[in-house]
């Protein structure tokens, strides 16, 4: 029988849950353990059979686990846990602040490549899915324009962003996009919009007793890399209406390329995703990628890598000689 890819999780909320399911999907997985800054004894998993550590204890698996996926939030947590675990683990991560990605890159792939790891950086839906669909269809019809819509959805990402503002107690975002600008796209029309004229943020924000409403809600609305540049709204409601109202986490979104082969023809391609749990689609994106990432290891391409540098065929289960007969 082939090796099962032995698969480690770091940090346990919403993503490393998903992450759980969705190694439980893939035969030639083994989940090694859930690794958290929390007290092992108090993290309830979601089989029985999964054996939680602390993170404190990580160094000594170093043997054990083939790849580490980071689940941690970008804000805070990957910059620091990025570059700190890729000198002795091939490392999986969603990071999803895309102005900081060239600087986050450059921050993992020395470390990688000095120490012989592989590091996927960015991986999961948008950066990820999306960011291989937009570079495809500008290549196939160069001469036109692209467009990215996110939602209507809960963004992970900028909602542990707001978690993390003083006076915060809970806290998530959705990002709206424009129906009417989306539907020009469509169109065939090329509107010169940019993704903050595109969309707009909607936060609901439930306060610790006795912070200030207009000081967290400044905070939040001039947040650099998040809120800052859109038309951003902070709804502020009780913990009994955000339990009731926003327990779930859909998201989704469109890539759209208008584009011109021709003078007399414009070709519109477009790429969607409607998800029920935004957590458990980034989570099983992951843990496909964690495939690739071994692959890339057993084949000593070391350092820092994106999704561009991953061909379809390392992300699947299925073999070579399977996906031409299956696949194309």
């Amino acid at each position: 029988m082939t090796k099962k890819i032995n698969i480690g999780i770091l940090g346990y909320g919403n993503l490393g849950k998903g992450v759980e399911l969705a190694i439980s999907k893939n035969e030639d997985m083994n989940l090694v353990g859930i690794f958290s800054r929390r007290d092992p004894k108090n993290i309830q998993t979601i089989f029985n059979k999964t054996k939680t550590f602390s993170l404190k204890s990580l160094e000594e698996f170093k043997e054990k686990i083939d790849v580490l996926i980071l689940c941690g939030g970008s804000r805070n947590d990957l910059p620091l846990q990025g570059p700190k675990y890729a000198k002795e683990f091939n490392t999986v991560d969603s990071f999803d602040t895309h102005a900081k990605i060239p600087e986050y890159f450059k921050s993992i792939d020395s470390v990688a490549k000095s120490n012989k790891k592989v590091a996927l950086i960015s991986v999961g839906w948008d950066p990820g899915i999306f960011s291989i669909n937009r570079v495809f269809f500008e290549a196939l019809v160069p001469d036109g324009a692209s467009y990215t819509f996110w939602g209507k959805g809960l963004s992970q990402g900028h909602s542990d962003a707001i978690r993390k503002v003083e006076g915060v107690k809970l806290g998530v975002q959705y990002t709206i996009p424009s129906n009417e600008v989306i539907n020009e796209v469509r169109s065939g029309k090329r509107p010169d919009l940019p993704p903050y004229k595109r969309h707009k943020r909607e936060c609901y924000v439930v306060l610790k007793e006795g912070a200030d409403s207009k000081e967290v809600e400044k905070n939040i609305v001039t947040m650099p890399d998040y809120f800052a540049d859109y038309e951003t709204k902070v709804h502020f409601i009780n913990e009994e209406e955000f339990t009731k109202n926003h327990n779930k986490m859909p998201h989704g979104g469109f890539v759209i390329r208008s584009a011109n082969s021709s003078q007399e023809h414009n070709q519109v391609m477009e790429f969607s995703l409607k998800l029920d749990s935004n957590p458990e689609f980034t989570a099983s994106v992951l843990v496909a990628y964690a495939r690739a990432c071994y692959r890339l290891s057993k084949s000593g391409n070391f350092g820092a890598k994106t999704v561009f540098d991953v061909a379809p065929s390392l992300v699947s289960i299925k073999t070579d000689e399977e996906l031409r007969a299956q696949m194309l």
